[in-house]
């Protein structure tokens, strides 16, 4: 990559050279960032030595005011939609000279980082902050470089996250005062208006997912990585509720990271050096890795205390439901450190499947694989975002649309080419309901589940017989170890087969409704993945 030159004063960044009486403070230790933020009051220490700290108005990401400029590079590969909002290369440099402007006499907290842990494919990035408990955030989510390779280092991707600098829409392009706008041709991301943090980790994460699949044919994945003491790799995708976080944190085998991935030639890589998790609920007997992760140098976001404590209350939702911690990923003790492994071995898309017509485990062919990952099925209920009373269709492509700069059929390609070339095999989890729809059939044990998964990884399943499901195609396993026979077959476990036949057609027909608008992009090879009927 080419890297943006700091030294000279005709440099973008050059305004972090200016001779004014503010401070700029390059890579603070965690110590330091936090002594920082409690003088500012930026944030308040809990009991076990976290920082807790408030995002402000924005307590998750903002997808309508993210942006992407429109130039030669991006004109005819991005997927320009209500996601990828074309923004104009004028209208950026605009606010680029005004956010410089607006810098210019500003405390800044400065950090060189890496997003990738592969060397071979990592991104080099610069973060300017004016918050230091943003710093934070970046020094735990990102990749922490060596002494020794901050002395030279060359930055090729930029962030500058501004809170406090609003943007004028009826000037600046933008649709409102914050924005997140990501520049693929000057390597720069600007966010402003907004102090939730994650927009930084997923600007970058949508970042790597235009570069990797676009320039260099590496598959990138939102999703969970593990691998067992035998070296087998296994994938995790899934969308909120799903259980991706806890399935995939299992003490017999080494956490490779809990959200971002890419899959090369080589095996699969972690992009972050963190870990951003929901923390509504939490304790200790469901969480314990998590819980114990949340120490000195973590962060806490829009939590509260318990009453006349300073201990978190995690089941205060009176800021949002969204509460989350950013810690860095050898917080956890079973960690992998470099945090890549080999080719995946198994993949595994979870769903929680609210209408009891998933299988709780099922066995894809390639073209169920693409078919089914540009789909990214689950189901939201009732308790699970405000305003859902009854189960609700969610699809999110390639489990994860919301940073998909280019087409999902070019990322369920790569996976398609590469599930084929490394023989990995794919299973459909069901961590939803059985025995009939949300509020007449019960959740699937997480036992059960667990068991299924377990009995995959060991290739327990690749032993026994097999049946077509009558209307989705994929194979169901007819026995599993530690696991109810009559489970396996979800229509089984219905007293009124004949409902179960028109909730699992009425289900085939959403799947076909959600993929119309991909059918034009999609080879015979991925349609032919689609239900029988």
């Amino acid at each position: 990559m080419q890297e943006l030159d700091l030294a000279t004063q005709t440099s973008p960044l050059a305004f972090l050279q200016s001779t004014t009486d503010r401070k700029v403070h390059h890579n603070l230790p965690p110590a330091e960032l936090v002594e920082i933020a409690l003088a500012r009051e930026e944030g308040k220490l809990t009991s076990t030595g976290a920082l807790m700290a408030d995002t402000g108005k924005f307590t998750g990401r903002s997808p309508k005011d993210r942006y992407i400029v429109l130039d030669d590079k991006t004109r005819d590969s991005v997927w320009w939609r209500d996601i990828n909002i074309p923004f104009d290369s004028q209208k950026f440099k605009l606010v680029f000279e005004k956010m410089q402007a607006f810098l210019s006499d500003k405390e800044l907290f400065v950090r060189d980082a890496y997003a990738g842990a592969d060397e071979n494919h990592r991104l080099k990035l610069k973060i300017i902050n004016t918050k230091a408990w943003h710093n934070l955030f970046c020094h735990n989510m990102f990749l922490r470089p060596l002494e020794s390779e901050l002395v030279d280092f060359q930055h090729d991707f930029t962030i500058i996250c501004a809170p406090e600098f609003e943007a004028n829409p009826e000037t600046d392009g933008t649709k409102s005062p914050n924005f997140a706008i990501i520049n693929l041709t000057d390597r720069i991301i600007l966010i402003g208006g907004t102090g939730y943090a994650g927009e930084m980790k997923k600007g970058i994460f949508s970042v790597l997912n235009f570069i990797l699949p676009h320039d260099k044919q590496i598959l990138s994945m939102h999703c969970s990585a593990n691998v067992g003491i035998e070296g087998d790799t296994a994938i995790f995708f899934g969308l909120s509720g799903t259980g991706k976080t806890t399935l995939s944190a299992d003490p017999n085998r080494k956490l490779i990271g809990d959200d971002e991935h890419g899959w090369t030639e080589e095996g699969v890589f972690n992009f972050e050096g963190g870990c951003y998790a929901k923390v509504i609920d939490l304790s200790r007997e469901k969480e314990p890795e998590i819980w114990d992760a949340i120490r000195f140098g973590s962060i806490v976001e829009n939590t509260r205390f318990k009453a006349n404590s300073r201990e978190v209350d995690f089941a205060n939702k009176s800021v949002t439901e969204n509460t989350r911690t950013a810690y860095p990923i050898d917080f956890i003790p079973n960690a992998l450190n470099p945090s890549k492994a080999g080719i995946p071995k198994n993949i595994f898309f979870l769903t929680a499947d609210a209408f009891g017509v998933i299988p709780p485990i099922a066995r894809l062919n390639k073209s169920q694989a693409m078919y089914h990952f540009i789909s990214g099925y689950t189901a939201k209920v009732a308790g699970t975002e405000m305003g859902v009373t009854e189960p609700k269709l969610t699809f999110s492509a390639c489990f994860g649309a919301a940073f998909l700069p280019l087409h999902p059929t070019k990322y369920a390609t790569l996976f398609g080419e590469k599930m084929e070339k490394y023989e990995t095999k794919v299973w459909l989890i069901n961590t939803g309901w059985t025995g009939g729809p949300y509020g007449v059939g019960s959740r699937m044990k997480l036992a059960y589940t667990r068991a299924m998964i377990t009995a995959a990884l060991e290739g327990k399943l690749d032993r026994v017989d097999y049946r077509q499901h009558q209307v989705f195609g994929f194979e169901i396993p007819q026995n599993c170890p530690n696991v109810p026979s009559q489970i396996l077959n979800p229509r089984e476990t219905w007293s009124d087969k004949e409902s179960y036949d028109r909730q699992a057609k009425t289900l085939a027909e959403a799947f076909r409704s959600n993929f119309e608008k991909f059918k034009v992009f999609s080879s015979e090879d991925i349609l032919a993945g689609q239900p029988l009927y």
